[in-house]
């Protein structure tokens, strides 16, 4: 974990008190008799706590500590109704119509910035998907649904494997700082490990109930890229949002991270144009979007390509591909198709009428 640098911020100190009913029985009266346990009306904890401002100068605030140390109770003290109660799904209706009145185009993207940029996946039902793709839709859904100025999450990335819980908080923290989510983000966790990741500007642990102020760097992710073998498809077939062929011809590339596979890319030869390739089939698997893994692949193959004098291009109707590309100085727009009308010439994103965007991309290095 890397400070980089250390906030100003003045905390406040605040004594809570919570009292919880204790309802007397035969068995309360032996656990008092057995282990010495004082029977009182109520069982009163008390927590003396650095409190965050309430401003918005800050984004992301994280609570953290172990199990029992008080995390929910100072939450539910500090956010009292903020506190986003858990989304009931319908278990007959496809996740992508869990989401209300709101425009498809405003849930897609609230799905992407979570990491759940899988189409396949959206029109499921929410009980049949994992673990890590029901948290992110309940993320999104809090995010896009919520009306209140903030958003607080408890039992935070609790439900799933650490690498989804590092991945998903990598993706919500680089959301949270655009301008699309103009909210303040509470988690509250009990794993430390989601710090670094998170990059809270703010952290109370429960285990000094003090305030630290800080920001950090996400620690770098290290990416091997290697030519492989189409046998290796099948990993990723499932997860690409167009049909699962491969060409026989295609030339494929894997992304691995931390000793596992990650992203898949497949090019094919550009018909009647020499020194010229394009991108048939680009996947990375859900647990690892949201943080830039695909994009980094392409990059990482443009950059090999060009340095044997080999151009690269990609069309795509996915909004992420097309919303990074269209972003990115290592990429030019080249070329943009409503459909089936012949492509024109154009530096924008082009919305077609079923609201699909065809965008082709060269890339420039």
């Amino acid at each position: 974990m890397q400070i980089v640098k250390k906030s100003t911020y003045m905390t406040s100190t605040k004594l809570l008190s919570v009292s919880t009913p204790i309802t007397d029985s035969f068995r309360v009266r032996q656990i008092e008799g057995m282990f010495d346990v004082p029977i009182n009306e109520k069982a009163i904890s008390t927590f003396e706590i650095e409190i965050p401002p309430i401003d918005d100068k800050w984004k992301i605030g994280l609570i953290v500590g172990p199990s029992g140390s008080g995390k929910s109770t100072v939450a539910k003290c500090l956010y009292k109704d903020e506190i986003c109660e858990r989304f009931q799904w319908n278990e007959n209706q496809a996740v992508i119509d869990g989401f209300g009145q709101y425009p498809i185009k405003d849930i897609i993207k609230s799905m992407s910035m979570v990491g759940f940029s899988s189409p396949p996946s959206w029109i499921k039902p929410y009980q049949v998907l994992s673990n890590g793709e029901k948290f992110r839709c309940d993320l999104a859904r809090a995010l896009i649904i919520n009306d209140r100025k903030r958003i607080v999450i408890d039992e935070f990335t609790s439900v799933v494997d650490r690498t989804v819980a590092k991945v998903c908080s990598a993706a919500i923290a680089k959301s949270l700082k655009s301008d699309w989510i103009k909210k303040q983000f509470v988690a509250i966790s009990c794993h430390y490990d989601i710090i670094e990741w998170l990059e809270p500007d703010w952290v109370l642990d429960m285990a000094t109930c003090k305030i630290s102020w800080r920001s950090l760097r996400r620690p770098k992710i290290h990416l091997e890229v290697k030519r492989c073998s189409r046998k290796l498809w099948p990993i990723f077939a499932r997860h690409h949002y167009l049909n699962a062929s491969l060409s026989n011809s295609s030339q494929c590339y894997l992304a691995v991270w931390d000793k596992n596979p990650v992203a898949f890319c497949a090019l094919l030869p550009v018909m009647g144009q020499k020194g010229r390739k394009r991108v048939s089939r680009i996947v990375t698997l859900p647990d690892y979007q949201g943080i830039g893994i695909g994009s980094a692949l392409l990059n990482a193959i443009g950059n090999y390509l060009k340095n044997l004098s080999i151009r690269l291009n990609i069309t795509a109707a996915h909004p992420v591909i097309v919303a990074y590309c269209s972003k990115s100085n290592k990429w030019k727009t080249i070329s943009i198709r409503k459909n089936n009308i012949p492509s024109i010439q154009f530096n924008k994103m082009y919305k077609g009428a079923a609201g699909r965007n065809v965008v082709s991309f060269e890339y420039l290095g």
